[in-house]
């Protein structure tokens, strides 16, 4: 029993006739009628009683309205697998650092899930050494982070770059320079993030080679919560200049010189985003194309 034999009997059943059944599916007579003749051998009863006008057994009738039911769920079937094999279709891990979870990922998001209603995405908040461990177990579809350690075996296509500001209160003593160069931070305590946290490990890099400015700083676990640490004056922080689009009353933020901690942003996969799924490749090539500098 497959899919164009249901049909064949129910076309034969809303035409009420073997002849223009066939008329109407460009059969022969001969083919529709060996289709219904297998149909009953492979059930075992009679569907119609043959005479002048064909008509439905009991089971035949019973057999009618269940294979409705069998044909649009089967249709429904091959529907959904064609949407997934083009892409149209799945469900998508994805992986993400701050800030860009909370400040460019909804709206990017939002776009693409308009664009492929029958796509599910799961988001997944990180920093990007566990995502990394994640992806490696499979556990994510793909990662959008800062470039892992030099030593990882997984593909990373750079995007942009991540740009820090100082965050301090409006009557610090740094506040009346408008750029800030690493030997300005010495004396004043610098609010950081935890020790895994790629930034963090930026800062401490570029301290180094800023001559090993010494530093006193104080750990908070989360980027997002610097501000608040900020506005309660346990010390300066260096944050993305993305999150400073308002910035809170009481507070000034100011330049860095050059390039100080500027973090390079991309997508992070197994190996090259060519390889993903067909509905990973669509999210990956969409991001790529809205986040490229």
């Amino acid at each position: 029993m497959d899919l164009k034999t249901l049909k064949t009997f129910q076309i034969i059943v809303n035409q009420g006739s073997f002849i223009r059944a066939a008329e109407e599916m460009n059969y022969a007579q001969s083919t529709v009628t060996m289709q219904i003749q297998k149909l009953e051998s492979d059930l075992g009863i009679q569907l119609f009683e043959r005479g002048k006008k064909i008509r439905l057994t009991e089971a035949g009738r019973l057999f009618y309205e269940q294979s409705l039911l069998i044909v649009k769920s089967m249709e429904q079937l091959q529907g959904d697998m064609s949407e997934l094999q083009h892409g149209n279709a799945g469900h998508i891990r994805l992986g993400v650092t701050e800030p860009t979870a909370s400040y460019r990922l909804p709206g990017i998001l939002k776009q693409f899930l308009d664009q492929y209603p029958k796509i599910r995405v799961s988001v997944e908040f990180a920093n990007t050494p566990v995502l990394s461990e994640r992806l490696l177990q499979g556990e994510i579809s793909m990662a959008l982070c800062s470039a892992p350690d030099l030593t990882s075996d997984l593909y990373f296509e750079p995007l942009f770059q991540e740009e820090f500001v100082v965050l301090m209160p409006e009557d610090h003593p740094l506040a009346s320079k408008e750029i800030l160069s690493p030997g300005d931070f010495r004396g004043h305590r610098l609010l950081i993030t935890s020790a895994v946290c790629p930034y963090r490990r930026k800062l401490e890099v570029v301290m180094r080679e800023s001559g090993g400015v010494p530093l006193d700083t104080m750990e908070i676990g989360s980027m997002t919560a610097l501000k608040y640490y900020v506005e309660s004056r346990l010390g300066i922080a260096l944050v993305p200049a993305i999150m400073m689009n308002e910035v809170p009353a009481g507070l000034a933020i100011r330049g860095i010189e050059g390039s100080l901690i500027h973090m390079t942003f991309g997508m992070l996969c197994r190996t090259s985003g060519s390889s993903l799924k067909a509905a990973d490749l669509k999210l990956y090539q969409f991001l790529v194309q809205q986040l490229s500098a």
